[in-house]
């Protein structure tokens, strides 16, 4: 997966199509991002010992990662693509403009 955690994203497809957040968690088995503030649903927790608070608590779910895009900080959401530095280091680029991801 070329999306990381810690990585700005856009959605662009579902029911929050436009939103912008941070990936927070991603699971590469699954092909699924985790996005603060996006995707959220209502869980109806019971108190644990983990979790004193029982009740209805908004939980961020996994989306699939082809409904996310990559935020270049010079033209907005692109692809990822890699390039090799004079070291011999990979990096990831944005595919629009070149620019260091």
């Amino acid at each position: 997966m070329k999306i990381k955690k810690g990585d700005k994203v856009r959605i662009i497809a579902g029911k929050d199509r436009g939103q912008e957040g941070e990936v927070v968690r991603v699971l590469p088995k699954e092909s699924r991002v985790v996005v603060a503030g996006v995707n959220v649903a209502k869980r109806h927790t019971k108190p644990t010992s983990a979790t004193t608070q029982g009740g209805i608590i908004d939980k961020a779910m996994p989306m699939h990662v082809s409904n996310v895009a990559m935020l270049c900080s010079k033209c907005g959401p692109t692809r990822v693509g890699y390039s090799m530095d004079a070291d011999g280091k990979k990096s990831r680029v944005c595919a629009k403009c070149g620019a260091e991801l």
